[in-house]
């Protein structure tokens, strides 16, 4: 086996367990947040700050019994939380998460694949995990979590027609679609940030993310207002937690990308090194989505497709015509 090899293999795994730390942790932090917001405490009986709570809810589902409906198709009901899994982790493979840097002479590139088409594939890979709560939904044979998963299968294609239209004019000004590339493209300071350049697509591209990542306010894929629980409803144990790992997971992959696209990516912030800049970056963007469930109410489904064909799209498609024109005059 080749040292590139092993070497690509040791990332596969470092990011593996680092993202399934971040999203555990993740629970504690925005329990954490939300309790701030709403003059709760919070976790706080396990362990210091209540930090093991983390560690007990692990254990909690790791020991809860596994229960598969007996009508269901048990093989496609197994299935679905690994489909989310897999996609939130494999989209990872083209996302620089730092600059080059060295150890004991050896250059390390904190990318498991830097592929020329980067940006397409994480968009790509992650889209596949509509098929997660379709597949959950179906299997179930339960009919609340059947209209879980048709609520949910509108709700993410629509919002992907969405971030795909969006993210077309940052590409069209870099004229790449690698995100080291992107990355590269915004060097020299704040004002080479592509946030600058396209305001609009920087907003319409993070409320798209909201929307297919199940943040509220559009957390239709799992209303936590509801007596059920979408299109997991018959999830308990283990393929519960798949479900909700892979979002946080996908969440923090989400603010890696919107970094590196709009605000500067690794690049050096003033005095700040670049590696601490994007964790900078990717924190403040984890907590603005967990401020926006602390702040919003939820949204009706008809408002969310409203909002999403009738508002964003002609926004998005509009910021398109708008850069190609800019870019052929100028």
């Amino acid at each position: 086996m080749s040292a590139e090899i092993v070497e690509t293999l040791i990332k596969i795994l470092v990011v593996v367990l680092v993202f399934s730390g971040l999203g555990a942790f993740g629970t504690y932090l925005e329990r954490k947040v939300l309790a701030y917001f709403q003059r709760r405490l919070g976790p706080t009986y396990v362990g210091p700050f209540g930090l093991l709570q983390v560690i007990a809810d692990a254990i909690k589902l790791f020991t809860k019994e596994d229960v598969i409906p007996q009508n269901a198709n048990h093989l496609i009901f197994s299935i679905a939380p690994v489909i989310a899994m897999v996609s939130a982790f494999v989209s990872m493979a083209p996302i620089p998460f730092f600059g080059d840097f060295q150890i004991f002479g050896h250059t390390i590139k904190p990318i498991i694949s830097d592929i020329n088409v980067g940006l397409l594939f994480f968009l790509a890979v992650g889209s596949a995990s509509i098929y997660a709560p379709l597949l959950a939904g179906l299997a179930s044979n339960s009919k609340y979590s059947l209209i879980g998963a048709a609520r949910a299968t509108i709700q993410l294609l629509s919002f992907e027609v969405v971030s795909t239209l969006t993210i077309l004019a940052p590409i069209m000004v870099v004229g790449s679609l690698s995100l080291v590339e992107i990355n590269q493209y915004q060097e020299g300071g704040m004002l080479h940030w592509l946030v600058f350049k396209q305001p609009l697509a920087f907003f319409l591209f993070l409320i798209s993310s909201y929307a297919e990542l199940n943040r509220t306010p559009f957390d239709l894929l799992e209303h936590e207002a509801e007596i059920v629980a979408g299109f997991c409803t018959e999830y308990s144990g283990l393929r519960w937690g798949m479900f909700f790992l892979a979002e946080y997971a996908h969440l923090f992959a989400f603010c890696f990308v919107i970094s590196l696209i709009f605000f500067g990516g690794y690049n050096a912030w003033g005095f700040i090194p670049g590696g601490i800049a994007i964790l900078i970056k990717v924190c403040f963007f984890v907590f603005l989505s967990m401020w926006a469930r602390a702040t919003f109410p939820h949204v009706r489904p008809d408002q969310l497709m409203r909002m999403c064909w009738k508002i964003m799209l002609p926004l998005a498609l509009v910021n398109i015509l708008i850069t190609g024109l800019v870019l052929l005059l100028f």
